[in-house]
């Protein structure tokens, strides 16, 4: 299925199926199956013996992915409307207490940046939102506008390494005590403005990233979620079992490196991957997304 068809390319597939070696028979889980593209590489090693969980916290891919699976592979799949902090409940649900592998990719999907219901591109003119399931009552409407300067400069500065953490957070409260800022393009241009400009060539990426970023891994509380995953998570395999995380920025490597090596020290795991894996020319030249993609895993001993 091309990636137009199917809004996202599954990231360092090859990689990350050398990784978790998914087995005829096995039970894995899919902590972010997403739009469900290493869901249906991992369904197709498991078989029809096998059994897929796939867990996400975006009812509309979850959607997507179960149709997808449903028609390219015999695997059996138990799919849930679920952040991966409830994979214990999860597990309880499907009345099992460990499983053979478990996967989660830390990125969003294309068809969520550019989307006009989540409110992620600072392209569009559309409600500043952020939130990637619509239970949690926080937008990043509600953070822009009611958070003080200093700890909106913070959330700025300590997700996302904002140099001009303090002058944005200025910005925003000039423009917000004129009138509240309510859609991603007007945001976008606060920020930039904020921002100084540099002669010569453009910048290599928008001046609003990093604080769309930062906004977003707020309102989806991130930092904290993946904390609790990379604590549950590994319990929950079995002897021998793997487990295998994406991410794609300093933040989330860093959390996921800390965890391993930590787990690593007890005798609890063996590293797979001494340092992470990043993609190779040809993956970056056909989705240039992938670039700041790096997986780690680890096998329970």
């Amino acid at each position: 299925m091309a990636a137009a068809s199917h809004g996202h390319e599954p990231v360092l597939l090859s990689e990350t199926l050398a990784l978790l070696t998914p087995q005829p028979g096995e039970v894995f889980v899919d902590c972010t199956i997403g739009r469900g593209g290493h869901s249906l590489a991992i369904a197709r090693k498991l078989g029809k013996h096998g059994l897929l969980i796939g867990l996400d916290a975006d009812p509309l891919n979850l959607e997507f992915a179960a149709e997808r699976l449903k028609t390219a592979s015999e695997c059996p799949a138990r799919l849930f409307h679920a952040n991966f902090t409830d994979l214990p409940e999860v597990l309880e649900k499907v009345g099992i207490d460990s499983v053979n592998g478990i996967l989660a990719d830390l990125g969003i999907s294309t068809n969520q940046l550019l989307g006009a219901d989540y409110g992620l591109s600072f392209d569009l003119h559309v409600p500043l939102d952020m939130r990637l399931d619509k239970r949690t009552d926080r937008t990043a409407a509600d953070m822009v506008n009611e958070l003080p300067e200093d700890k909106l400069a913070n959330v700025l500065y300590e997700l996302a390494q904002e140099r001009y953490s303090r002058r944005i957070a200025r910005k925003i409260g000039e423009a917000r005590r004129v009138s509240p800022i309510l859609t991603t393009n007007r945001l976008a241009e606060i920020v930039r403005s904020a921002i100084p400009h540099r002669p010569g060539r453009p910048p290599a990426i928008d001046p609003a990233t990093r604080t769309f970023l930062a906004l977003r891994m707020a309102v989806n509380d991130e930092v904290a979620n993946l904390a609790r995953l990379l604590e549950i998570g590994p319990r929950r395999l079995k002897p021998g079992g793997r487990m295998a995380v994406i991410s794609f920025q300093s933040t989330e490597d860093r959390a996921v490196k800390h965890a391993f090596a930590a787990l690593q020290k007890t005798g609890a795991v063996a590293s797979l991957t001494r340092k992470p894996l990043g993609p190779g020319d040809e993956e970056i030249e056909r989705n240039p997304r992938s670039r700041s993609a790096r997986v780690r895993a680890i096998k329970k001993t």
